[in-house]
């Protein structure tokens, strides 16, 4: 609809009034150029006069909603009456009834849009281009108002080819913008060791949750570092991935448009053996984030009964809301690429976030197909054609084994323990099964939107219960409904629950310095890392002044890595659960007793609440220190080259070899 003129003898003031009455009633930003406006009060296509008056009568710039209200008073104060009654009896073009049975429901379309002047005149911009035209101009209403014109001028908008290649550009540079976040940089006590993080500083200074990483590590690595100097040049080597691969997922929707997604594979170290690390399909995954994850992976493997090198990767693509079929066309584009850099010697990934039982099922049928045999599998699928069917409960249960190992040297057991617990995915879910199973009282589970307590705690019933939402893709919510002592709550975390014991099993960076305060101030005494770094370095500090005891996800949580290899290596698929139990316990304590030695051989106390972090690195570190010292991976030595008859020869006495590259 367009504004109503001043054509019928009302005088400009009375013109200006009636805009004002209009913008008051229907929340027009005036004040702000670039915020969110009614587009029914806009002018569209079919006004002859949008080129020449601007929406208001007037500046943009320069006015308020105050302004608006005061020269409003303004006016009504110095109009006579007649005027006064004239305006009352001004027949005014009103919206059609039909508009406002469909306004709610397409209120979400002013988000497209925005105001601002060029050229002295006003004009509605795409809020995506930046940019207007005929097919970023329209009224997302029509000019009809019936819900057809709606709906044909809103595709219209969206589907021109402008706006389309806008929301391309805005996905595909997602992790070139650079938050004005500053990276929080440790004290260390050596210079030597922060000039390690120094180099990984200069060398990668937008990479945030991998400086975070490094800082963590090195910090543990202080006083290994301080010595043995020879293994600084070995972690600045350490620090470098092997391997980054990154690549176009290209896939097609339902409705036959087509989207680019960016593919990440970080092959971190090789030294002790083939590669493992999971897959991530999260909308903030990029490149900082798949180092970070295979630099902890390769330290946890380490750490592991087993010689295997470290990976992670993933992609920016968000299966959440996509039917099956789009998503498996997102898989199988996705292998495309990746296959050629997989295989049982090179590289097996597993589940991680956003990444589940069927997404590995398409993933794997492609690479299937694509390398033209079933060598080895990837880890997490279907029992039918990969390994243990205990392989998604590993990593969980091995979480409450692990704690259950630092409670037993404290002569204190699980039993009546109150455990909150973060996420709702497959980790928190069996965490929470094993708590029940030893006799503990977890409370809690939480989504992106908001945590569920139930004071009652969880039981094998409300567990299913749980997982039935989480299926139907509900909201957590739901579960309030069904049981009365339990309640959730929007936009907060549980770190405020009174507990023991905690569990952060969501994501990284997920405890922020308040939240430490507040699991302090709660009585929490042991957290247990389901997730990789879960602590902000302000929430580490906090911790750690308080002498809560952290047992770090790298150690934690091996139980996936170990179900991984005995499903490749012993291939047994009539193991009963109790027999992968313990298997399970018993590569957990190799593991407790590994990090515990490695402690308190550099110096720290048993009972000391970084023990456990430092001694998990340490172990960790020298393994690889030690493999990479063994096969020389700091390169080969060159003494001289020469060149006969287009031969070039180059000699490398240390290996003793030569080789021989024939010039063009």
């Amino acid at each position: 609809m367009s504004l109503p003129s001043g054509g019928l003898g009302i005088t400009s003031t009375m013109d200006d009034m009636n805009l004002i009455h209009q913008a008051q009633r229907h929340h027009i930003v005036v004040s702000d150029l670039g915020e969110e406006i009614d587009l029914e009060l806009g002018h569209g296509d079919d006004d002859p006069t949008f080129a020449h008056n601007p929406l208001l009568g007037v500046q943009p710039q320069d006015s308020s909603t105050e302004e608006l209200s005061e020269n409003k008073q303004m006016m009504d104060s110095q109009l006579p009456n007649e005027e006064q009654n004239l305006s009352r009896t001004q027949p005014v073009k009103r919206k059609k009834k039909v508009v406002k049975r469909w306004r709610e429901e397409w209120a979400d379309t002013y988000k497209w849009a925005y105001v601002d002047v060029k050229d002295g005149t006003a004009r509605i911009f795409c809020s995506v281009c930046r940019e207007y035209g005929r097919k970023h101009r329209r009224n997302p209403y029509g000019n009809e108002g019936s819900r057809n014109m709606q709906m044909s001028a809103l595709e219209e908008h969206n589907n021109s080819l402008l706006h389309k290649e806008a929301l391309r550009l805005q996905q595909a540079s997602k992790e070139k913008i650079i938050v004005d976040k500053p990276i929080y940089v440790k004290a260390l006590m050596s210079k030597t060791a922060g000039s390690i993080v120094e180099a990984a500083l200069k060398r990668d200074p937008h990479e945030a949750e991998f400086i975070q990483s490094v800082q963590e590590v090195v910090h543990a690595l202080e006083r290994v570092i301080s010595k043995n100097s020879n293994y600084v040049n070995t972690m600045e080597r350490l620090l470098e991935p092997e391997r980054m691969i990154i690549f176009r997922v290209p896939w097609m929707d339902d409705r036959g448009e087509t989207h680019i997604n960016r593919g990440y594979r970080v092959h971190f170290n090789q030294t002790l053996g083939p590669c493992r690390g999971g897959l991530r399909f999260h909308p903030v995954m990029n490149l900082s984030i798949a180092k970070f994850l295979s630099f902890e992976q390769t330290l946890k493997n380490a750490l592991s009964p087993y010689r295997l090198g470290g990976s992670s990767g993933g992609s920016d693509f968000d299966p959440k809301g996509r039917s099956d079929n789009e998503i498996m066309r997102f898989c199988q584009s996705f292998m495309n690429e990746l296959y050629r850099y997989l295989g049982p010697d090179k590289d097996l990934p597993s589940e991680e976030m956003g990444v589940g039982t069927r997404e590995m099922g398409y993933l794997y049928g492609q690479y299937r197909r694509l390398a033209g045999h079933s060598q080895g599998s990837f880890t997490g699928p279907r029992v039918n054609w990969s390994g243990s069917s205990l392989r998604t409960e590993a990593t969980g249960y091995g979480l409450v084994f692990f704690a259950q190992l630092i409670l037993a040297d404290m002569n204190k057991e699980l039993k009546g323990l109150r455990c909150i617990v973060s996420g709702s995915g497959k980790i928190a879910m069996h965490v929470l099964e094993k708590l029940i199973a030893y006799g503990a009282l977890p409370i809690t589970v939480s989504d992106s939107k908001g945590y569920l307590v139930d004071e009652d705690g969880f039981d094998f019933m409300k567990i299913s219960f749980l997982r039935d939402i989480k299926a139907q893709h509900r909201s957590l919510r739901d579960y309030s409904k069904t049981y009365a002592r339990s309640k959730y709550y929007d936009d907060a975390k549980p770190w405020s629950e009174r507990c023991d014991v905690a569990f952060p099993c969501a994501s990284q960076n997920e405890i922020y310095q308040s939240d430490a305060i507040n699991l302090v101030n709660s009585g929490c005494r042991i957290l247990v890392e389901g997730s990789n770094m879960p602590c902000t370095p302000e929430a580490v500090d906090v911790l750690r002044r308080a002498n809560v005891l952290v047992a770090p996800s790298m150690a934690a949580g091996v139980g996936g890595v170990v179900a991984g290899e005995l499903e490749l290596k012993e291939c047994n698929l009539n193991w009963s659960p109790e027999d992968f139990e313990s298997k399970l316990q018993e590569a957990m304590k190799q593991t407790y007793q590994k990090a515990l030695k490695a402690a308190t051989d550099f110096g720290y106390q048993k009972e000391s609440p970084e023990a456990l972090v430092h001694g998990a690195v340490i172990s960790s570190f020298i393994t690889i220190a030690s493999s990479m010292t063994d096969q020389d991976s700091k390169g080969y030595l060159v003494d001289y080259g020469f060149e006969f008859n287009n031969i070039y020869f180059r000699c490398i006495t240390q290996h003793r070899s030569l080789e021989v590259c024939i010039l063009p």
